[in-house]
């Protein structure tokens, strides 16, 4: 167990490195909290949800999720059909609904930023969907995906707000918006294709 220092909030799962023990006024919010290995070790839920170890990065853990998820595409589909791949892709939705659930509750955050299985699975589902793609087809569908995901412009946004809070409500919450800004990805790469 990570010791806390003296006034730092405390969590029976021990999740977090709290980094920041200066006193705050009160009605500030505590400071961010990271996930570590530790962590991510205590649980099942918590190493799907944080992508195998993805989510620990300190800069940009959501873009290092979808790489992971796009590296890791692309081994499944040497062994894996496009069957077994949408398969795949439905079973990582409902493990991932609950993992995200229950990593959410140990972090005491609704949607963590090192929570990435939603990006993973989301990814996953627009190379499932529009490939065949070369590189650079898979690289436009990354930058895409990546965009709809972090500006979260209308339908994105609007998604990101419809379901917040602990409980099935907030870890499906963590994965609609996703899902969201796949079908926005794959909505621009369809007009692109039909269009050219």
């Amino acid at each position: 167990m990570i010791p806390s220092p003296p006034g730092a909030p405390r969590d029976p799962v021990d999740p977090v490195d709290v980094t920041d023990a200066t006193p705050r006024p009160p009605g500030t919010p505590p400071p961010p909290r990271r996930p570590s290995a530790t962590f991510m070790l205590q649980h099942p839920a918590h190493c799907i949800a944080l992508g195998f170890g993805a989510g620990l990065s300190p800069k940009a853990p959501g873009t290092v999720g979808t790489l992971w998820a796009w590296l890791a595409f692309l081994v499944l589909q040497h062994w894996l059909g496009t069957q077994q791949i949408g398969l795949l892709i439905g079973a990582g939705t409902l493990v991932g609904w609950w993992a995200c659930t229950v990593t959410a509750r140990h972090m005491g955050v609704s949607d963590p930023g090192s929570i990435v299985w939603d990006e993973v699975v989301a990814f996953w589902l627009v190379l499932w969907l529009a490939m065949p793609m070369g590189f650079w087809g898979q690289a436009v569908a990354f930058a895409l995906f990546r965009y709809f995901d972090a500006a979260k412009p209308g339908p994105v946004g609007w998604a990101d707000q419809l379901f917040k809070g602990f409980g099935w409500r907030g870890g499906w919450g963590i994965l609609f918006d996703d899902f969201v800004a796949a079908f926005c990805t794959l909505l621009v790469i369809a007009l692109w294709r039909f269009f050219w």
